[in-house]
């Protein structure tokens, strides 16, 4: 349990906290460098993959490009074949002329039929010739040799330039007898409108305008055949392991390079067509956007560490706080808890109240004073506790006599007051009972008087013992021997009233001794409830000729060692006085208890006509008595035999509401 306890409090440690925010911040910051990392990596992967499928599309565009082009050229080169054949049945059978030639262009759109003899001299034309100071762009002689010298019949020009004029255009020819050729062409600006529309550069161009790709090239082993972007001078495929493996093996590849100062992402891929490698297409991406997203998330990590730390710093702070306020609380309720414990376990009874709240503390001493919980008596008001009190003018420490249950209560009570943190005064009250100890007092007091009236009493019965004595046998010798003459039954009546009254005195003064000197104490052990059950044997039958109740409550049944014949004396003394005190139809209780102290508590109570309170002050004085025959002695006796066990001996009377006499006793007296 210790060693749990010594676990929990180093980690609670503020310099733990402390290692262990940071090894938490290295391991955050460590985790997001590597995130970043990470991040980047799989930026790098994603462009690659689109730079894939952008590389794809790209070939498959040219591709389709290129066979756009190539169906273009086959259309018109189709069209002009079967113009040319036509031409070369006509020609072939004498019916050519300019004119024939001309109608047939403009029918079909021609921009020109020509036919030249194997000499190269045109003998027939659709148009006629307009330009005879220009050089030739190109001499029919040498394009159409193949067919002069007898080696094709069919020869497909293609796109050539103008003879005279500016511009291109699309030609073909065909043999013809004495190997002479019919030359047919197309102004070649539609075709070459429609290839920079559609065509391979356009699309190179088209490409380019996204500002994410640097360039686009398509490259062979010796030079660039085209290129779009600000490309002047790209790194050779001979030159470049890198080019070469992606040209032999034909496969996908990516790096990162420096092109113009600029590192670029570039990506390339063979290009074939018609199954022949033409070279190798090149694409360089920018590096902005990952450089973009990686400054962003490096933000975001610089911010994101800052907030750590703030927030590790007030989190800290917060810790150490609520650690020492833990700590502080802690104490505050020990010596709360201590305080609380010094409070309950006084022995003085300890009361707090202000004029807002009430009583806000009631200890244990308190509950047993005035017999109240503590939860029946917060909230409420002092003065419904304690009526008759004006604390507002209290003294500081003054003593009070209160009749609380029923008993009249001898309080000593200090106050004082406090103002508590909300500025409240709080009034504390603490009292201490002084009644057993005025009992005791009085009950002193009470023994100091009868030991010195029972002084008295001895030395006065001693000295009027023996003449009593001496009168008495006077007496009664003469009422033997002597005989008057006359009045002899008077002198027989006076002689016996005086022995008479000689013996009473006699019995009077065996009383007082009896006081003076009383029998010393025989304690037995015995049970007590044996006693209860003999004095309610007893006085049963007496009470019920007075029609009066006889209860007896035996809360307690234990054994005690007392002096069973005095203590006897004392209840049935007791008992007789209550029976005396009731003239018909009361009731009189007997009530058996153990208090707190372990003292034994007997309690004889009736209803009857009570005392005054100048009565109840002197009950226990030697010799006086409110009966008319009685002697004053009994309850002197009662209070002595009660003293001599260690007890004390109380009374509570009010006139018309009866009297209550208690009897507290140790539970032992020793042998």
């Amino acid at each position: 349990m210790n060693s749990k306890k010594s676990n929990r409090k180093f980690f609670l440690q503020p310099r733990t906290l402390l290692i262990i925010f940071l090894v938490m911040a290295v391991l955050m910051i460590s985790s997001a460098l590597i995130e970043l990392q990470q991040s980047k990596k799989e930026l790098l992967t994603l462009m690659e993959r689109q730079a894939h499928s952008l590389l794809e599309s790209l070939i498959i565009a040219s591709q389709n490009s290129l066979k756009s082009s190539e169906l273009l050229q086959k259309l018109s080169k189709d069209r002009l074949l079967n113009n040319a054949s036509l031409v070369k049945d006509l020609f072939e059978k004498n019916l050519v002329n300019n004119d024939l030639l001309r109608e047939i262009s403009e029918k079909n759109k021609i921009f020109r039929i020509n036919i030249f003899n194997n000499s190269g001299q045109k003998i027939y034309a659709s148009h006629q010739q307009e330009h005879f100071d220009l050089p030739e762009n190109n001499s029919p002689l040498e394009i159409l040799q193949p067919i002069f010298s007898g080696e094709t019949d069919t020869l497909i020009i293609g796109i050539k330039a103008a003879r005279y004029e500016e511009g291109y255009r699309y030609a073909v020819a065909l043999a013809a007898k004495n190997n002479s050729a019919i030359v047919l062409n197309i102004d070649a600006s539609q075709i070459l409108n429609f290839e920079r529309e559609i065509g391979f550069g356009k699309l190179l161009r088209n490409v380019i305008q996204n500002e994410e790709i640097i360039y686009v090239a398509l490259q062979d082993s010796f030079h660039i055949l085209a290129a779009s972007g600000n490309v002047k001078q790209l790194e050779r495929i001979e030159q470049s392991k890198f080019l070469s493996s992606a040209l032999m093996d034909s496969t996908f590849k990516a790096r990162t390079v420096v092109f113009d100062s600029l590192e670029v992402f570039e990506t390339v891929h063979p290009f074939g067509y018609r199954g022949e490698t033409i070279g190798l297409f090149r694409i360089g991406l920018s590096l902005q956007p990952i450089e973009e997203i990686n400054s962003r998330i490096f933000r975001r990590l610089i911010i994101i560490t800052i907030i750590l730390i703030l927030s590790g710093s007030i989190l800290f702070t917060l810790i150490f706080v609520r650690q020492r306020y833990d700590l502080l609380q802690k104490q505050y309720q020990v010596v709360e808890t201590y305080s609380s414990n010094i409070i309950q376990n006084v022995s003085d009874a300890i009361i707090v109240f202000d004029k807002i709240k009430g009583i806000k503390i009631f200890n244990k001493t308190a509950e047993l004073l005035f017999k109240k919980q503590e939860k029946d008596v917060l909230g409420l008001t002092v003065n419904q506790l304690l009526p008759k009190q004006d604390f507002d003018n209290f003294p500081s420490m003054q003593q009070v006599e209160l009749n609380l249950n029923h008993q009249v209560m001898y309080l000593l009570v200090s106050r004082s007051t406090l103002f508590d943190s909300e500025g409240i005064e709080n009034t504390i009250l603490i009292i201490r009972d002084l009644t057993r100890q005025k009992k005791l007092e009085e009950q002193m007091q009470r023994k100091e008087r009868l030991s010195a009236m029972g002084e008295l009493a001895s030395g006065v019965a001693h000295e009027i013992r023996n003449p009593l004595n001496t009168i008495g046998t006077i007496a009664q010798q003469l009422r033997k021997d002597f005989k008057p003459v006359e009045n002899k039954e008077e002198f027989s009546q006076l002689s016996g009233l005086v022995y008479k009254e000689v013996k009473r005195i006699n019995t009077t003064i065996e009383d007082f001794l009896k006081f003076a000197r009383p029998q010393p104490l025989t304690p037995s052990e015995f049970e007590l409830k044996n006693l209860i059950a003999q004095i309610k044997q007893q006085y049963q039958s007496m009470a019920k000729a007075h029609q009066i109740e006889l209860k007896i409550y035996q809360k307690w049944n234990g054994n005690v060692i007392w002096d069973e014949k005095q203590i006897k004396q004392v209840l049935m003394n007791l008992m007789q006085n209550a029976i005396d005190a009731i003239k018909n139809d009361g009731m009189v209780t007997l009530s058996v208890n153990k208090t707190a102290d372990n003292e034994i508590e007997i309690m004889i109570k009736d209803n009857g006509a009570g005392m005054l309170p100048e009565i109840r002050s002197k009950i226990f004085n030697l010799y006086y008595t409110t009966k008319a025959k009685g002697t004053g002695i009994g309850l002197s006796i009662v209070q002595k035999i009660v003293y001599e066990h260690g007890g004390v001996i109380s009374v509570e009377s009010e006139p018309e509401k009866g009297t209550s006499f208690t009897v507290k006793l140790p539970e032992r007296i020793e042998l």
